[in-house]
Order: C-alpha cells, then sequence, then structure tokens
C-alpha cells in the first residue's frame, strides 16, 4: 500500500490530506452523536414520573442531568411553564432547531472532503497523463515502457481518490441516518410531552380552583 502510494505522485499528499481531515471530522460526529443517544420511551417515562410527583421543577431537573438533544428541548419547554403551554410550544421548536443544528455540525466538511477527494484524484490522472505525453514527445517513440510510468500514476491517483471518497461517504451517510432518527425521536417525543403538560396543567388548574 505504501508503495502503491509513492508511485501515485504529488497529487497522492493533497488526498491523503483530505482522508486525514474527513477522518478527524468522522470522529468528531461519531463521539457527538453517540452522547447524543439516549434511551427516548425510558427518559420520557422518567421525566412523566417526575412531573406528576414533583411537578415541572422536578421534571426539568432530571432534564438538566440528562444529556442528549431530547432533554435539552423538554428542559427549554419545562422553562416557560409559568407561561402558558404557547409559550412552552414556542420554546420547544426554537431549542429543537438549535439541537438540530448542532447535530448537523461538521457535516459539512464531510461533503467537501467527499467532493474533492475525487477531484484531486482526477487532476492527478491529467497531471499523469501529460507526463506521459511528454515522455512519448520527449522520445519520439510510443513504447510501452515509456508511457507506463505516467499512466500508472494517473490510475493509482485516481484510486486512492476515489476510496476516500467511499470511505467517507459511508459514514457521511451513516451519520445523515443516525441524525433523521434522533430528530425523528426527539418530534415524536415533544408531541407526546406537550399533550402531557397541557394534562398537567389542566389538572393543576382544577386542582387549584377546588382549594
Amino acid at each position: 500500500m505504501v508503495e502503491l502510494f509513492l508511485r501515485g505522485g504529488e497529487f497522492m499528499w493533497p488526498i491523503l490530506a483530505t482522508f486525514i481531515v474527513g477522518l478527524a471530522f468522522t470522529i468528531e460526529r461519531l463521539i457527538s452523536l453517540t452522547l447524543s443517544t439516549v434511551n427516548t420511551k425510558k427518559f420520557v417515562v422518567q421525566v412523566n414520573e417526575a412531573l406528576a410527583n414533583g411537578g415541572p421543577e422536578a421534571a426539568a431537573e432530571i432534564c438538566a442531568s440528562t444529556r442528549g438533544p431530547i432533554a435539552s428541548v423538554f428542559h427549554a419547554g419545562l422553562q416557560r411553564m409559568n407561561r402558558g403551554i404557547d409559550q412552552v410550544e414556542k420554546n420547544i421548536m426554537n431549542a429543537g432547531q438549535i439541537e438540530l443544528a448542532f447535530l448537523e455540525k461538521n457535516l459539512v466538511w464531510l461533503s467537501t472532503v467527499i467532493a474533492i477527494a475525487p477531484m484531486l484524484g482526477f487532476t492527478g490522472t491529467v497531471s499523469g497523463m501529460i507526463g506521459a505525453f511528454d515522455a512519448i514527445a520527449a522520445a519520439n517513440d510510443i513504447s510501452p515502457a515509456i508511457v507506463a510510468g505516467g499512466i500508472s500514476q494517473a490510475l493509482l491517483t485516481t484510486l486512492f481518490g476515489l476510496i476516500v471518497a467511499m470511505i467517507i461517504q459511508f459514514f457521511n451517510n451513516f451519520f445523515v441516518s443516525r441524525i433523521d432518527k434522533i430528530v425523528a425521536d426527539m418530534q415524536e417525543a415533544s408531541v407526546e410531552f406537550v399533550d402531557t403538560l397541557v394534562e398537567y396543567e389542566e389538572s393543576h388548574g382544577a386542582s387549584t380552583a377546588g382549594n
């Protein structure tokens, strides 16, 4: 592999640099999305129990001590309980948009690597072919031995550029799929949570009126 890399010529180095950059952002996203994942059903049950037994303050404490976008969205809604359900829904929507931006952070750099790596490979291909034709012109002979080096360089840079793009593309698609699932869970849980808050507010108001 090292020998093939060295035979690819000078364009192999920028391809390697893009691969390293892509891997760095891949690792960052993998860690971030792993930390953002929680057992949604279990968390919702915990929050609902805290809300029923201790009120919004107890539920907010559960959210504050739990990592992930769903906990942050719930916490944002609970902070506006004293202003009515309309404000709760608005705060949840705003928090959801912010959390989505955090989830998608740095994916643009993965897309950039996916686009640039093959382009560098194709540029190396053109450079290798130019070198091959220059060798033909200098020798005034179309011998396989003369053009083999340039053609080999051209094929290797294209190969490595495409391999880098495919590897990063796989992880990028994996992250997009993971984010879509997190967002779907967050939206579904948020709708159920708002309904729970409406029921809590109605029962709490009725209890206060009865007293």
